[in-house]
């Protein structure tokens, strides 16, 4: 992975996303980092999830759900993933702290939102303990990465059909939020 945001955190996690989903990224961006974080890590977000959908393209003989639990040291998280062509995004659970480096963890939740948005996908992320922050976001960013992995991989048993038994997966442009 190739990654540079101008934000030493958000790099760390997508390399983390990069490597533990087995995915080929480069990630360069010239951001308002003067500013703050916000477009920086919005706009990552949804190239990300663009790019996503595209991957997955009519998504025939994919697995479409998965869930997967990853532990960080003292921190514990759930992320389960439907590939469903519907956006929609959960976070149960609190950060132990406001930021992890330079990037807010509200920008984590942020981040996760709009990708679920673009991708057309489902994203549920529960944090079930943990005491410092980066390890919280470490095992997201993990958890979200494997269970991405398995979701999008193709199931022979499916014989290139769809996942789905209306055989339709909603593709549509999501509505963006003003």
């Amino acid at each position: 992975a190739t990654i540079s945001t101008g934000i030493g955190a958000l790099d760390h996690f997508l390399t983390l996303f990069a490597r533990h989903g087995l995915f080929d990224l480069t990630v360069e961006v010239e951001g308002d980092l003067d500013v703050d974080g916000h477009h920086t890590t919005e706009d990552v977000a949804i190239c990300l999830g663009q790019s996503i959908h595209r991957a997955l393209g009519d998504h025939r003989g994919i697995r479409r759900t998965a869930n997967v639990a990853v532990p960080m040291d003292e921190a514990l998280a759930h992320v389960a993933v439907d590939l469903s062509g519907r956006s929609y995004f959960v976070l149960n659970g609190q950060f132990s702290a406001s930021h992890v480096g330079d990037l807010e963890t509200d920008l984590v939740r942020h981040f996760f939102d709009t990708l679920s948005r673009e991708a057309r996908m489902n994203i549920h992320v529960v944090t079930l303990y943990g005491l410092n922050a980066h390890h919280e976001v470490e095992a997201i960013c993990k958890a979200f990465a494997r269970a991405l992995d398995q979701a999008s991989q193709l199931d022979p048993r499916l014989a290139g059909r769809l996942p789905s038994t209306k055989e339709l997966i909603e593709c549509a442009a999501p509505a963006r939020p003003e």
